[in-house]
């Protein structure tokens, strides 16, 4: 089986698995990060965003070989106390209800900041398509991604 040498949220991780296996599966079955939720399995519905090295990526739709020397942040790594702005925005805004598609949604809306520090509700809708909720809390979604982005300013 071919080996892996991965950068996941600042670490260095050696995988040894098969070279279509999905960077979710390495993340949650091999290093243990079980941050990254498993939602369809066809990049669909958000549940497992991560960033490649910035860039919101579906990570069960990413073969670890495609990785190269990306660098990985999931959730866990996104900040070290949890207190990333967007993290904290989420908070205010009561956003969770069921919580599973938060991670998703949160590295995603993170993702976008970073590109797009002040998104137009337009900008935020269109970015942020296609991270389902199932609990319908878009609408705080969005409150949390303006209020994330006037702290970041």
């Amino acid at each position: 089986m071919p080996s892996y040498s991965l950068s996941i949220n600042g670490q260095a991780h050696e995988v040894e698995v098969a070279e279509d296996t999905p960077v979710l599966w390495v993340l949650r079955d091999h290093i243990k990060l079980l941050g990254t939720k498993y939602g369809c399995g066809i990049g669909q519905c958000g549940a497992c965003t991560i960033h490649l090295d910035g860039l919101a990526m579906r990570s069960c739709s990413v073969p670890v070989s495609s990785v190269g020397s990306q660098k990985i942040t999931t959730i866990e790594g996104l900040s070290e106390k949890g207190n990333h702005p967007v993290q904290q925005a989420w908070i205010e805004h009561d956003v969770p209800q069921c919580g599973y598609c938060q991670a998703g949604q949160i590295m995603n809306a993170a993702a976008l900041l970073a590109d797009t520090p002040s998104p137009s509700d337009k900008e935020i809708a269109a970015r942020m398509n296609g991270n389902i909720c199932r609990c319908g809390t878009y609408t705080r979604i969005q409150k949390a991604i303006k209020t994330a982005a006037e702290k970041m300013s």
